[in-house]
């Protein structure tokens, strides 16, 4: 085991499959000469060369096609978007092309990409540059959408994002970039669609993913010392969900919190509710609680940024709601 950094195991799980495989490659903004624009793909130019870790011009629309007809044709090509916000530039070639060319050829041409990069809020970046999109791509038939909350699943997710027949949103953080872990040496792969169990417990469930499962934790850690057992379970993957290990842990705790980074409105906690309430609804000691952001864009002020972000004062809040608990 040694310790890396978020940016470093993307490297080495990028590397890792293209030193296996020639059809796979990296495009994207800076991804080349200066190393990506959060250093997430830094010494591949030197290892692989120009035509496999391509800097391309601002223009997503363009590159993420190219994406998909290298893929139609035998390539599994890795797309880094800069940050999602900047995916909406390409999100036709997405959804109308990456996502349902299997489908619509009958089968005839798979699309095996990898679409990764920043998800979220990353403090003082302005409304345009803060907006969780793991909703919107996880609505569409044909994605896989992955948002790991560590360095150790979000290498052995992203390999397995890159062995996929199919395409894949793997989206990441900048707040995450610098976090370490210890990592194992030798090669691992993790499931997609398989949630985690990151702490056991016995009287609710908080369910979360992402960036912002590090304030599920440490929630579960506060209400541990007022007595208060919380099983904090990491989706890890959105779409496929996995409501077995949801609904497993709901019929344990009768309990459920759902704590996500995201505008309420339409929100995978909304999914999670609704399947909850549809198949475990008489294990329920309490009506279901939601942790999301407000229903507004993200404001650029500082301290308005404080108010509009789930505080850990907030999560702890509604766990007690959901025990009754003043």
């Amino acid at each position: 085991m040694a310790e890396y950094t978020f940016r470093e195991v993307i490297a080495q799980a990028m590397s890792e499959e293209m030193r296996k495989d020639e059809s796979i490659f990296l495009m994207g903004e800076e991804v080349a000469e200066y190393n990506g624009a959060y250093k997430a793909s830094k010494g591949m130019l030197d290892e692989f060369g120009p035509k496999r870790v391509i800097d391309t011009p601002i223009a997503e629309l363009g590159f993420t096609g190219i994406s998909v007809g290298a893929a139609m044709n035998g390539n599994r090509p890795i797309v880094e978007f800069m940050t999602f916000n900047f995916s909406l530039v390409g999100i036709d070639q997405i959804i109308n092309n990456a996502a349902k060319i299997r489908q619509m050829s009958g089968g005839q041409w798979n699309c095996p990409i990898v679409f990764r990069g920043p998800t979220a809020s990353a403090g003082q970046l302005g409304a345009t540059h803060s907006q969780a999109f793991e909703g919107w791509y996880a609505n569409c038939p044909g994605l896989k959408v992955i948002v790991p909350s560590n360095p150790y699943d979000a290498k052995g997710l992203l390999k397995s994002a890159i062995q996929d027949n199919d395409p894949v949103i793997f989206m990441e953080s900048e707040q995450m970039y610098g976090d370490k872990m210890e990592i194992p040496e030798e090669e691992y792969y993790l499931p997609i669609g398989k949630a985690d169990i990151k702490r056991a417990g016995t009287d609710v469930t908080l369910v979360s993913f992402g960036k912002i499962m590090k304030l599920a934790i440490q929630a579960a850690e506060d209400m541990e010392k007022e007595g208060i057992s919380v099983e904090v379970i990491d989706l890890r993957t959105v779409r496929p969900l996995d409501f077995d290990t949801i609904l497993e842990s709901v019929k344990k705790t009768n309990r459920l919190v759902i704590l996500e980074e995201a505008w309420p409105f339409g929100s995978i906690s909304s999914e999670i509710t609704y399947m909850v309430q549809q198949k475990a609804f008489d294990y329920l000691d309490a009506p279901i609680k939601r942790i999301t952001t407000p229903d507004a864009p993200a404001p650029y002020s500082a301290a308005l940024f404080a108010e509009w972000f789930p505080k850990l004062e907030k999560v702890k809040e509604e766990i007690k709601k959901a025990m009754y608990v003043k």
